[in-house]
């Protein structure tokens, strides 16, 4: 019998299977071709510790030093931007992640074609990291076989019995048994919750769509930071030459391979486009990744109060990527009876029990 059977193979449930196989024997199963298909390799990738609610902004700072010993980190740079208009919102963005105060000359310097005849206002933080996303998940998941422990792609879940000391998981025709169950599932943590005859949690997957373009006016914008409007509704970053652009929208949808919304991102990028000088053409692509909260938006790490052999690892939402490390880390302590370094508050936050 497994010691621990992790079903999900993005960013959650790999590094929770790293984590896990330094205590006891891992077997991850995720039903897609290869690790990371669904949000995980859908992720904006960026390192913003201050990004947040409390509770995940103290499993980000867990998280730093893990991310640059794996030499998974590269400088980007955050700038916010804005205008009279949304002076309220641009004021609570900046204080919540703290940045600094910048002038328009600043930011334009940073990326030329802002429009100084409409942003009035910015805010900078050089400590906003690009992260590959890729290394991080090919470490976690050398990291497990390192220890002894399996990957298996091509496994969807399709029946979960409780059995008297453990569990019994079906998947793509093999049985597999364990002691103790991992939920790392992503969007469809809550289905996997009713297979194994949990109580669900009443988690949301949120459809965020993205655009990729040209780089506006033929710029290098390779050193250019990510932009974001206050309020978060609309963001563009850097990416391989070109520029994504995302209206940063958070429509409930049921979990799917998901697609991005023409209508919404063309409304997206018509609010990009009223900060810049250059007009948007025909995008080079588009996609879209699902972002799984909690009711309280908040990462949900620990055993079950209904069946502590059912470990929930779930709502990374769109802080999976930079929280990975120090919420697995936290979750194979609680399982292991080990002290964390995280203060109490900040466990009890994290923990199914509050849903009690």
């Amino acid at each position: 019998m497994i010691d621990f059977l992790v079903i999900g193979g993005g960013i959650a449930g790999v590094s929770a299977a790293a984590r896990l196989s330094e205590l006891g024997s891992v077997t991850l199963l995720e039903g897609e071709d290869a690790l990371a298909y669904h949000a995980s390799g859908r992720s904006a990738a960026l390192f913003e510790q201050n990004y947040g609610k409390p509770a995940t902004i103290a499993l980000n700072k867990a998280s730093k030093d893990f991310h640059r010993t794996a030499e998974v980190l590269s400088p980007r740079g955050l700038l916010l931007i804005g205008t009279k208009v949304d002076a309220a919102a641009f004021q609570a963005d900046q204080a919540q992640m703290e940045l600094a105060p910048i002038t328009v000359t600043e930011a334009k310097a940073m990326i030329p074609i802002l429009d100084d005849s409409v942003i009035d206002r910015a805010a900078y933080d050089a400590e906003a990291w690009d992260i590959d996303t890729d290394k991080l998940i090919q470490t976690f998941a050398k990291m497990t076989r390192a220890n002894g422990s399996t990957i298996k792609a091509k496994a969807a879940v399709t029946a979960i019995k409780r059995l008297p000391q453990g569990w019994e998981v079906t998947a793509a025709g093999e049985t597999y048994q364990c002691k103790q169950l991992v939920n790392a599932a992503g969007a469809w943590v809550d289905e996997i919750a009713k297979l194994a005859g949990i109580t669900p949690l009443g988690f949301t997957p949120l459809r965020r769509s993205m655009a990729r373009i040209a780089a506006p006016g033929g710029h290098d914008v390779s050193r250019w930071p990510m932009m974001f409007g206050p309020g978060e509704d609309w963001y563009a970053k850097p990416d391989a030459g070109a520029l994504i652009v995302s209206p940063a929208e958070e429509d409930p949808v049921a979990p799917h391979d998901a697609y991005a919304d023409d209508m919404v991102l063309a409304e997206g990028l018509a609010r990009y486009e009223a900060n810049v000088t250059e007009a948007v053409t025909r995008p080079l692509s588009t996609w879209a990744g699902l972002r799984t909260f909690a009711p309280d938006r908040t990462l949900v790490l620990g055993p079950s109060p209904q069946d502590p052999s059912f470990i929930w690892c779930a709502g990374q939402g769109g802080y999976g990527m930079q929280s990975a490390p120090g919420a697995s880390l936290l979750l194979a302590d609680l399982i292991g009876g080990r002290p964390s370094a995280l203060p109490q508050d900040t466990i009890a936050a994290l923990s199914p029990q509050r849903f009690a």
